[in-house]
């Protein structure tokens, strides 16, 4: 009996039959064709010429033709010829004869010649000049000066106040009882100057009085007026 089950073991192994791996055996046959699809490259032997691509033709340059110059011959520029006119003396009168024309000689082509010294010594000489010179002076008329009208009215005249004091400006010589700077801004605020300003200021009991209170400080001049100006122009 046992030799029955060993024979039968023995068909059963070697009925089994064992399959490829088909990957592995289409990865091989693919390496092996490879191989003998390749041919490997024979090294150059030892001290053979290395064989180099000949060199480029040099490049022919063509000569460089020389640009012709041509020189232009420029014409000078005339200058522009200007004409001088020698304005005679203004005399504005009346009673002056009119003013006498002087003529151009024909074919001169200027205006007047009064810079030519030539054309001028002609007609006039250092005597005649002279006597030219006399006849102006003579039709002069000198107006002297005369004293300067007085003022009518009863308007206060501020220029006579002026040189008549001789404070200045700030220095207190009258008494203010109700001196106040706002107040006096405010009335200085109506007058279109300060020259107005200090005639009312003189024409309603200034400077000893200032019923307008256009005067806090006392000094006599009404809204900062300054009579500077009128006391240098007396003296010089």
């Amino acid at each position: 009996m046992k030799f029955i089950a060993l024979v039968c073991t023995a068909l059963v192994v070697s009925g089994c039959v064992v399959v490829p791996n088909d990957s592995a055996s289409a990865r091989r046959d693919r390496m092996l064709e490879t191989r003998q699809t390749t041919q490997p490259v024979a090294p150059a032997p030892v001290g053979a010429p290395i064989q180099t691509q000949p060199a480029a033709a040099p490049v022919q340059r063509q000569p460089i033709t020389p640009v012709q110059t041509r020189t232009v011959q420029t014409q000078p520029v005339q200058p522009v010829q200007t004409q001088t006119v020698q304005p005679g003396p203004v005399e504005a009168s009346p009673n002056n004869p009119a003013p006498q024309i002087v003529s151009t000689p024909a074919g001169n082509g200027r205006i007047s010649d009064e810079q030519d010294f030539e054309a001028v010594s002609e007609r006039q000489s250092i005597e005649s000049d002279a006597q030219r010179i006399e006849t102006n002076r003579s039709r002069y008329t000198v107006i002297q000066p005369t004293e300067l009208p007085s003022r009518t009215g009863n308007t206060p005249n501020i220029v006579d106040y002026a040189l008549k004091t001789n404070n200045p400006v700030g220095v207190k010589l009258y008494r203010r009882i109700l001196g106040n700077e706002g107040r006096a801004a405010r009335k200085c605020a109506g007058f279109a100057t300060s020259d107005i300003a200090q005639q009312e200021f003189l024409a309603r009991g200034g400077p000893i009085r200032d019923p307008m209170g256009v005067d806090p400080d006392g000094d006599g001049f009404a809204c900062r007026w300054d009579p500077t100006p009128f006391r240098q122009a007396v003296r010089g």
